[in-house]
């Protein structure tokens, strides 16, 4: 789909850009991290197989160095009053270990490789027999981001070890300078009021567009990020207190949220939200008849609510030291013990947006077209920022206690975070050894080269249709179902099909009425032997390439190829894989 995705983009002439998998409609997809990447290809002259991956190693490498940056000027205000290279000594170790945990850390899953694996549904740890003697014990990395029950609750090692170029993945970039230029308005809180000021005010347009960015890339996080900026602003007129500041807050804000709907509008023109509704979780029963009230959804059966130890095993690292800071900072009831920093009041923001993400699905969710796993996609896009923004907390949370208490528990301290950090670090190397196969065979960067071995005249056909084929002519291809090998023209090529994966047209579509007609048609196309039903097909969706190769003959048992030498002639010819160009007829009155 990503790959597709930006193959299309690149061979656009106009925005949006075609929908590869559903002639003739545009893209109904949040594809702005897509389209960097396309102009990365464009910019670097190499072909999107292989900038593909160099994508996921620049999305690793922005979200390593951009975190350690939010961790370094978190921690650089700790120590304020010493010399340079002493205050390096705090602010470093902050950096990357705030790096680290946003980019390649997991949870505290791995705690289960100390147990015999279970096998079904998740059980508590306690139920499982303890066997740290056959460490790790077979442990299988998807596990952490399948946990709960009929959900998704990824976060970014994952998506770089599956190398999912996904708009929750490439928006990371996005999110991290969206904190970083809110977190450096928060550092000027002790400056004079007039100076910060102006100083937000010329960052107010940059915001906007940010959170457009963020919108156009992954919908949700537009929305998630707005609030962090809302906050920031009314906490900022607060702290400072000026005439009016209720009014100022709300100008400011709106000015934001302005900037946002001005950059996002060329998107939205085209753009049609998935959402059919606001669904609530355990609705009562006397709801339940209503159906809905608003946006409101009251469905009977959908009451599925995490238990509280998964909650635990997911997110426990962090709420670890989200209690440690609080009772570092609030430990005398009268009074406080530590003087807050403008750092630690940014950070309980994090949190406290962080807190109320992960609470959200356990009561609502939005609707789509996934009924068995109704709150799947709403607690993915929630907690996958709750994650990020936790992992800043956490790394800055460490530093700042260690830093701020005497040596004995300094020492104390340390000695309990080293087993929590072990656990949470090791999950890149269950994860990478399994999906990689322990790094034994190295497969360069191409990433169509699984066709080459799989499909290897396809492959060549791929090669040849890139290399010949302008524009974007609708090209069509057997239909198969989703994570197949199926739609790999058109993915590859950025060639629009008829119908591409069913079920992700399915849910960018809304309904399935829309694009379950086309499977029997292309069916029919391929099978029938008659040459004026193909002909209305061709006409109806006017495709002007056939491809016939390994996955139509194996859909299409019944393929009759003899009907498109009369409607076409064939361009391409490898081994049992033909490229048929149709000729244009004139359509019917």
């Amino acid at each position: 789909m990503d790959t597709g995705f930006v193959n299309s983009i690149l061979r656009a002439n106009f925005f949006p850009p075609k929908d590869m998998w559903f002639t003739p409609f545009p893209i109904n997809y949040y594809y702005f991290g897509h389209l960097v990447t396309a102009v990365l290809t464009k910019l670097s002259n190499l072909p999107s197989n292989v900038t593909f991956n160099l994508m996921i190693a620049t999305l690793c490498s922005f979200t390593f160095v951009a975190s350690f940056s939010i961790g370094v000027n978190l921690a650089y205000s700790l120590r304020p009053k010493l010399h340079v290279i002493r205050h390096t000594l705090y602010a470093v170790p902050a950096g990357l270990l705030v790096a680290f945990l946003v980019t390649f850390s997991g949870n505290l899953h791995t705690l289960y490789t100390l147990f015999k694996p279970y096998t079904g549904d998740p059980v508590p740890p306690w139920q499982l027999a303890f066997s740290p003697g056959s460490f790790p014990n077979g442990y299988w990395y998807p596990n952490a981001t399948r946990f709960i029950y009929h959900t998704i609750h990824e976060f970014p090692a994952y998506s770089f070890i599956v190398s999912d170029l996904h708009g929750h993945l490439t928006d990371v970039p996005f999110v991290l300078l969206t904190i970083a230029i809110l977190l450096s308005v928060f550092k000027n809180l002790d400056f004079e009021h007039s100076l910060k000021i102006t100083n937000f005010k010329l960052k107010i347009p940059l915001i906007g567009f940010l959170l457009a960015v963020m919108y156009m890339t992954n919908a949700w996080d537009g929305f998630i990020y707005f609030l962090l900026a809302a906050l920031v602003v009314i906490i900022i007129f607060f702290k400072q207190k000026p005439k009016g500041y209720i009014l100022n807050s709300t100008y400011f804000i709106l000015s934001i949220l302005i900037g946002f709907f001005i950059f996002s509008l060329p998107f939205s023109l085209t753009f049609k939200p998935f959402v059919s509704g606001i669904g609530v979780i355990c609705a009562p029963k006397f709801l339940t008849g209503i159906g809905h009230l608003g946006p409101f959804l009251f469905e009977a059966g959908n009451c599925q609510r995490s238990p509280l130890y998964q909650l635990g095993v997911l997110y426990g690292f962090f709420y670890i030291w989200v209690v440690a800071f609080l009772i570092f900072l609030f430990h005398k009831p009268s009074a406080i013990r530590h003087k807050l920093l403008a750092s630690d009041i940014f950070v309980l923001l994090l949190i406290f947006i962080s807190t109320v993400l992960i609470i959200i699905p356990e009561f609502f969710y939005i609707k789509d077209i996934y009924a068995t796993y109704y709150r799947a996609n709403t607690m993915f896009k929630l907690v996958y920022e709750s994650f990020i923004m936790l992992s800043i907390s956490s790394g800055y949370i460490i530093i700042r206690i260690i830093t701020g208490v005497k040596k004995l528990f300094a020492v104390c301290c340390v000695l309990f975070a080293i087993p929590l950090v072990f656990f949470v670090s090791i999950y890149p190397v269950f994860g990478v050894n399994s999906y990689y196969d322990s790094l034994k065979t190295y497969h360069g960067l191409d990433g169509t080269n699984y066709l080459k071995a799989l499909y290897p005249t396809d492959y060549q056909a791929i090669l040849w249709i890139n290399a010949h084929i302008k524009n974007q002519p609708v090209i069509a291809e057997a239909v198969g179902d989703a994570y197949t090998d199926f739609a790999r023209e058109s993915a590859n090529t950025g060639l629009p099909t008829l119908l591409g994966w069913p079920t992700h047209e399915w849910l960018w579509r809304g309904t399935y009425d829309i694009p379950s007609p086309r499977i029997a048609e292309v069916k029919t196309f391929y099978e029938t032997q008659d040459l004026q039903t193909a002909k209305n097909i061709l006409q109806k969706y006017n495709v002007a390439y056939v491809f016939v190769g390994d996955l139509e003959r194996q859909k299409y048992p019944a393929l009759s190829e003899e009907k498109f030498k009369s409607l076409g002639q064939i361009i391409y010819q490898n081994g049992n894989t033909r490229i048929y160009k149709i000729f244009e007829f004139k359509k019917s009155l």
